[in-house]
């Protein structure tokens, strides 16, 4: 394994894992029709703030209720009363990838259920936003 950075190795075993893909079009028809009260429903200053200051907020804000949504499906919950859509917030580490950012109410579940933290990966085109996310317990 000499060169092979052991900090970005991933290690553990998943408790949870969940997956979820919108059509682009869709958030940004709710974005259209919607506008801040979609927004400060859904998502956090601080996604708010990156996907606003991007060409095509729409693909970024996609990206990010799918994530939501697949971190939701890893813990088996679903949002609603257990973990709420701005209990996961999605920023980004220092090589520019995705990370995940709980809420109390969403650090509280991990702990309940055994992880220790969520990754998740991202990816969107024109049309579609793809999100993995699994709950790791290291």
């Amino acid at each position: 394994m000499a060169g092979l950075d052991l900090g970005m190795m991933l290690g553990g075993f998943v408790v949870g894992l969940g997956a979820d893909i919108v059509e682009v079009a869709r958030i940004q028809g709710v974005l259209e029709r919607q506008g801040e009260r979609f927004l400060s429903r859904v998502f956090t200053e601080e996604e708010r703030a990156y996907c606003s200051g991007m060409k095509y907020p729409h693909k970024h804000y996609a990206a990010r209720f799918a994530a939501k949504e697949a971190v939701s499906k890893a813990f088996t919950t679903g949002i609603g009363a257990e973990l709420g859509w701005r209990s996961v917030s999605i920023h980004h580490g220092s090589r520019h990838e995705p990370l995940v950012r709980l809420d109390e109410q969403g650090e509280r579940l991990l702990r309940r259920i055994g992880g220790t933290r969520v990754v998740i990966s991202l990816s969107h085109t024109d049309k579609d936003a793809l999100a993995v996310a699994a709950i790791l317990r290291e």
